[in-house]
């Protein structure tokens, strides 16, 4: 008897420790008699290289939890940035871009932890369906537009000699374009509520502090349908002029004058109207919008591995 209890006795202290081992296996991927930091840090470099996000986190995170103060700690944190934001993790880029630059704030890379927080609020808001399908970004809520703006902003003012400089500069034009877009469709928005006013002083706003944008040219359109609307002929003169002189290829011009109805005109240019063949003639207009004629092409690009 006392045979049968030893042998069940080893045989469930075999299966526990299976158990225990499997657990342990299954949180990094790593065995547990092999956690050392440059066990922890080659599995996170070949998960990176796989793009196996889940798994290089939990790597990265284990190596900084155990070897707060190893070889490979500071370039742990940074990649733990790359990969929390290659996994639609902004927020947790973000905050590990800040820390990074709260404990590091003179290290050789630490411009690199603020492009990253820069690239993460310039995605933030968009999943994984959005980054593959078609939206437009100029639709949504400009508030991460803008922080990303700042952000990029601070790494030109401390670092405007990084190698990531160039990359901050092209999207910051990108930013600026979308942040001027957003009010032009604001000022259509208020146009289809007949709040004239609160149209004409979002384009009022575009050509006074978005200059050089493409959106310029609708403001314009934009302040002189509202001051038309609003009986204001002298200021609509003078911004027709404007208009007139430097975009006379604005669609709203026809035979070298304003084309007042060209506003209501573009109800029936929607994808509802075209499908049912006219069958629903009472969409609103859709508003100034000349992006395909202005904007130029932006190519976005994917983030940087951080440098060693």
């Amino acid at each position: 008897m006392r045979a049968w209890k030893l042998l069940l006795l080893g045989t469930a202290a075999v299966l526990l420790g299976a158990c225990a081992s499997t657990d342990e296996q299954d949180d990094t991927g790593l065995p547990s008699g092999s956690r050392t930091e440059t066990a922890f840090y080659e599995a996170a470099q070949k998960q990176l290289r796989s793009s196996q996000w889940d798994l290089a986190i939990k790597n990265l995170r284990a190596l900084e939890d155990n070897f707060p103060f190893g070889t490979y700690a500071e370039q742990a944190q940074l990649e733990l940035i790359y990969a929390y934001y290659r996994n639609y993790e902004n927020d947790a880029a973000i905050t590990a871009a800040d820390r990074f630059i709260r404990l590091h704030p003179q290290h050789r890379n630490v411009d690199y932890a603020f492009y990253m927080k820069g690239l993460a609020s310039f995605t933030e808001g968009t999943g994984l369906f959005e980054r593959f399908l078609p939206t437009d970004l100029t639709k949504r809520d400009p508030g991460s537009a803008r922080e990303s703006f700042a952000h990029f902003s601070q790494l030109l003012s401390r670092y405007p000699e990084s190698p990531y400089a160039n990359d901050a500069q092209q999207r910051m034009v990108h930013l600026r374009n979308l942040l001027a877009r957003y009010e032009i469709h604001v000022a259509n928005y208020y146009f289809k509520r007949g709040a004239y006013v609160a149209s004409a002083n979002r384009g009022r706003f575009v050509v006074e502090n978005f200059q050089q944008t493409p959106s310029v040219p609708d403001a314009l359109a934009v302040m002189i349908q509202a001051y038309h609307l609003l009986e204001m002929p002298e200021l609509e003169q003078n911004t027709k002029r404007v208009l007139l002189e430097n975009y006379p290829n604005h669609p709203a011009i026809e035979n070298g004058d304003f084309n007042y109805a060209y506003y209501e005109g573009t109800a029936g240019r929607s994808w509802l109207h075209r499908a049912t063949l006219g069958l629903f003639k009472k969409a609103e207009p859709t508003g100034f919008d000349s992006r395909e004629q202005y904007n130029a092409a932006y190519r976005d690009r994917d983030a940087p591995m951080p440098p060693r």
